[in-house]
């Protein structure tokens, strides 16, 4: 039997890398975004796009102009993401323009994201209100493809990232709507800090409840319900000023109290895991 060779589960798969928040809002709770990257020298230094989703589930396309757009929302096939999304890259490089990449094959040891992009490029996310973005500008628009936009762009949650913090989303499902906020810190060390707010009732802000938490690639992203037809916009200042006040708790060495850890408690019960 072959051994198996590869990688070791990884548990923070993006840790350390400029946009390590976003990447797992990306992944996981924004249906239409594109992000920034850039490889190192020694790899090509050539412009990477990230992009959430790509058609017909492909992991990554050679654009005709030259562009690369690697796929996010994909299952890994190993216990690294980071590995596997690298293997990615490095691949779709090598495709000749106007190619996608249309599956892939488990990876075995070799570069991470962290070894393969350039630290000091900007991870710059776009939300998008539609896929059209995936078109290569200067091909021509078959009405397969458009009808294949079509229904992928009625697929779409409306989203916005906001602009007064760093890595939070708000989002629109049905009559309700969300704040999404990504923090590129250690689960344990944001469940913490909640259950500290929480314990004091101080966990809403702006007229917002805190509902609970998604948990992806070792970090956390808290969720709370905006009152009712609350726009993007709406949500702006009062997470700006909120946010000194959380930053606060997660810098907190402070051991957690009887009613902090009941409220932890509760935290934990709802968390939910996405991958």
């Amino acid at each position: 039997m072959a051994k198996n060779t590869s990688p070791e589960f990884v548990l923070r798969p993006f840790e350390g890398l400029v946009g390590e928040a976003d990447l797992v809002a990306m992944r996981e709770v924004v249906p239409a975004a594109t992000a920034t990257a850039r490889t190192t020298a020694e790899h090509g230094a050539r412009d990477i796009t990230f992009t959430t989703v790509l058609p017909g589930a492909w992991p990554s396309l050679h654009r005709a102009d030259g562009a690369i757009l690697v796929a996010l929302q994909t299952h890994a096939g190993s216990g690294d993401a980071s590995r596997d999304l690298a293997q990615t890259i490095l691949d779709t490089i090598a495709l000749e323009p106007g190619t996608s990449l249309t599956s892939t094959v488990l990876p075995g040891p070799g570069p991470r994201l962290q070894d393969i992009l350039d630290p000091t490029a900007p991870f710059e996310v776009t939300v998008h209100e539609g896929f059209d973005y995936w078109l290569d500008p200067s091909a021509e628009i078959t009405a397969d493809v458009r009808e294949s936009l079509a229904e992928a762009n009625e697929t779409i949650i409306e989203t916005v990232k906001l602009g007064s913090v760093e890595h939070g989303y708000w989002c629109r499902m049905g009559a309700r709507e969300y704040l999404r906020w990504a923090m590129a810190y250690d689960e344990d060390t944001v469940i913490d800090a909640v259950a500290r707010l929480h314990a004091r009732r101080e966990s809403g802000f702006g007229g917002t409840k805190f509902l609970g938490a998604f948990r992806s690639s070792g970090i956390v992203i808290p969720v709370w319900e905006l009152p009712k037809g609350s726009e993007a916009e709406d949500i702006e200042a009062a997470a700006a000023e909120f946010w000194p006040t959380f930053e606060a708790e997660l810098k907190s060495t402070t051991p957690l109290d009887a009613n902090a850890r009941r409220a932890r408690a509760g935290i934990v019960s709802r968390q939910v895991t996405l991958r």
